[in-house]
């Protein structure tokens, strides 16, 4: 259960974003002298209200965000948010924040690599794969593709974690995107260094040579029909700790929410999906592994 004081915490921190952010937009926005000027009335709720309660909901038992709003914030938290509008007024402005709101998971959200990473993917569904024709949301963006659990429509969302179970990086693409083709991508792997563990839908010679040559030594199990290859002690510990990050996936889908099929446009999927993983780097126990005793042994200081 979230406490009053973090949730003065979350505004604080959104507060402070949300004035530098706007300030540098003002200043270093490009005007338009064709365009009819438009009047700025202020607004009743600020832009950190409106994200700190998009935030605080993922942080909550509640399962829709209109129950949450209407039912609880509106009736149990007007102390905190004395100016509370309408939830049809307060959907237009959640779509607002949401470019504040991913600029602000990147800059302040995202935990530092320790030299030890684990990657994996998981699904977001869209809606059932046999309704997939029918689904108009998220047509030409979202695709049909099959996972351990078998067909889905949807997205993927790749992540990698640290040992601390904090999201070093993470990136979205269309569910029939291959696993290994973020960490092909220089602006994902970039933060990353050391040693990353995954399972086998990350092998690949060439992948495992690009990355080798980048600093970043790829290490993942063998499938049956190969050779085995020789493995240090420790990195088959550390491969066996890479549910690590399948824990980080259940707390994202089953405390953050981060995946239903209720969405009504990309925006409010793009917000869902940012303020579940915001919402996860406020939860003070995450998955960790310990390996303190373990560094000496693996090169690492």
């Amino acid at each position: 259960m979230i406490t009053d004081n973090k949730i003065i915490e979350i505004f604080c921190l959104l507060d402070d974003f949300s004035k530098e952010y706007n300030d540098l937009v003002t200043k270093n926005s490009l005007l338009d002298p064709n365009k009819k000027k438009i009047r700025k009335r202020k607004r009743k709720m600020s832009d950190a209200e409106v994200m700190t309660i998009l935030v605080i909901f993922h942080l909550k038992s509640y399962r829709n965000l209109k129950h949450f709003y209407i039912n609880h914030v509106c009736k149990h938290m007007r102390n905190e948010f004395p100016d509370c509008v309408s939830y049809n007024r307060f959907v237009e402005l959640q779509k607002k924040v949401v470019q504040p709101l991913g600029v602000f998971m990147k800059m302040h959200c995202l935990g530092s690599c320790t030299g030890i990473s684990f990657i994996d993917s998981t699904t977001l569904k869209s809606c059932h794969y046999k309704r997939e024709k029918q689904h108009k949301v998220f047509a030409g963006l979202a695709q049909k593709s099959y996972g351990t659990l078998g067909w889905f429509y949807g997205f993927k969302l790749h992540l990698v974690c640290n040992d601390k179970g904090e999201l070093v990086e993470f990136m979205l693409t269309p569910g029939n995107v291959d696993d290994r083709k973020p960490l092909r991508n220089k602006s994902f792997n970039d933060k990353i260094f050391g040693k990353i563990y995954g399972d086998k839908g990350y092998l690949g010679k060439d992948l495992f040579e690009k990355l080798f040559v980048d600093g970043i030594h790829l290490i993942t199990k063998v499938r049956k029909n190969m050779k085995k290859k020789a493995m240090d002690f420790m990195d088959k510990v550390l491969l066996r700790k890479r549910a690590v990050i399948e824990s980080v996936n259940d707390i994202l889908k089953n405390v953050c929410y981060i995946e239903h099929t209720r969405h009504r446009s990309v925006d409010n999927f793009i917000s869902n999906l940012v303020c579940g993983l915001i919402a996860y780097s406020f939860i003070p126990k995450k998955p960790s592994i310990k390996i303190t005793n373990m560094l000496p042994n693996i090169g690492i200081s």
